[in-house]
């Protein structure tokens, strides 16, 4: 066999032709600067989301944090069977709405019985001014019997001294000058008993006069039993002091409840929110500071407000059992701050806020105030 061989210039100009290395095709500069600003803009994004330098310290975040409002307990002040629950479960009310009516029939008779009591009591005062007229009266005539004694006394006495005169010379006898001088001893003692019985009168008027402020305490003391029958009257109803959505209605018709009993809830629109941070993130923090909160129960939705103030002391303040730390075994534990956020108004998703939402908040430590 014989091979065929090209010739010398054919294979040469093959050789050439083929690349000696591979090279990428140039990028504009304009796509690399687009690459590079995304990901400098993504570097940034997870420094702030993670709160790394250049962004750490502006911004303190805590999980523990709630939702807060006024819950208010719905309880009768007076005992009674329940005759009538006039709402339901979780309704809107107004303030002064009728929620639960009492049996008020022992209520009402107790008014009625107060009443009583107290005409009673007046009767008894406007007996006494009767008395204390009577008494009066009674002062004035002996008044009038004291200036009939004097009279009697002054008369007697000039029977006497004509009797001393006439026993001289004989023209009285002296049984008559003793029958005078009786009868002058006689308007004496009648003078003296005369004063004694208007001492008397004088000490009755005294008597009646002093016994009028018990009377009158007494008519005093039987309107206000009145007003404490119409008080426990009136409680028999039971009203919404304000407005705001009810909790479940644990009061049944017919269950007879007592003072204290609780019924029911009441939450008015009211709501703040408190984050507990720990001691160290407190440092920057001022009233009045922006602050966001996301709540789980939305969603993780985003809401703002400011805060309005900060607790004057530390959770284990208030604690009814304090750590002691007196002891050789001591861990330092990070105390919490308890600080209230005061919401924004006019957010719609407000409205969806419920008290003991757990919310996840963090505050601007260099936003304006």
């Amino acid at each position: 066999m014989s091979e065929e061989k090209q010739p010398d210039g054919e294979a040469e100009g093959d050789a050439a032709a083929e690349p000696s290395s591979w090279q990428p095709p140039r990028k504009d500069r304009k796509a690399i600067a687009l690459i590079a600003a995304l990901v400098l803009a993504a570097i940034f994004t997870i420094l702030y989301a993670w709160r790394l330098p250049p962004f750490a310290g502006r911004f303190e975040q805590t999980d523990n944090a709630y939702v807060r409002g006024r819950t208010t307990v719905i309880s009768p002040q007076v005992s009674g069977y329940v005759s009538a629950v006039s709402v339901r479960d979780f309704q809107q009310v107004k303030a002064g709405e009728v929620l639960v009516r009492i049996e008020d029939r022992t209520y009402r008779a107790r008014v009625e019985q107060a009443r009583a009591s107290m005409l009673a009591q007046v009767a008894n005062l406007d007996n006494s001014l009767q008395a204390e007229r009577a008494r009066r009266a009674g002062e004035q005539a002996q008044d009038a019997a004291i200036r009939s004694a004097e009279a009697q006394l002054l008369r007697a006495q000039a029977d006497m001294r004509r009797a001393d005169a006439l026993v001289a010379d004989g023209s009285v006898s002296a049984r008559e000058q003793d029958q005078t001088r009786a009868a002058l001893r006689q308007a004496e003692a009648q003078l003296r008993q005369a004063h004694a019985a208007r001492e008397i009168a004088r000490q009755d008027l005294r008597s009646v006069t002093v016994g009028r402020g018990g009377l009158s305490a007494a008519v005093e003391a039987a309107k206000a039993q009145i007003r404490l029958a119409e008080i426990d009257l009136d409680h028999s109803i039971i009203r919404a002091p304000e407005a705001g959505q009810l909790s479940e209605i644990g009061g049944r018709t017919g269950q007879f409840v007592t003072a204290g009993t609780q019924l029911m809830f009441l939450v008015p629109r009211d709501f703040w929110v408190i984050a507990n941070f720990k001691e160290a993130q407190t440092s920057n923090m001022r009233i009045g500071q922006p602050a966001t909160f996301r709540v789980d129960a939305l969603g993780d939705a985003e809401l703002t407000g400011h805060v309005e103030n900060m607790a004057p002391a530390a959770g284990s303040e208030f604690a009814v059992l304090k750590a002691d730390n007196a002891t050789g075994n001591f861990v330092k534990v990070a105390q919490r701050i308890a600080v209230r956020i005061r919401i924004d108004p006019g957010q719609k998703l407000a409205e969806r806020l419920r008290p003991g939402m757990s919310v996840v908040a963090r505050i601007d430590t260099k936003g304006d105030r």
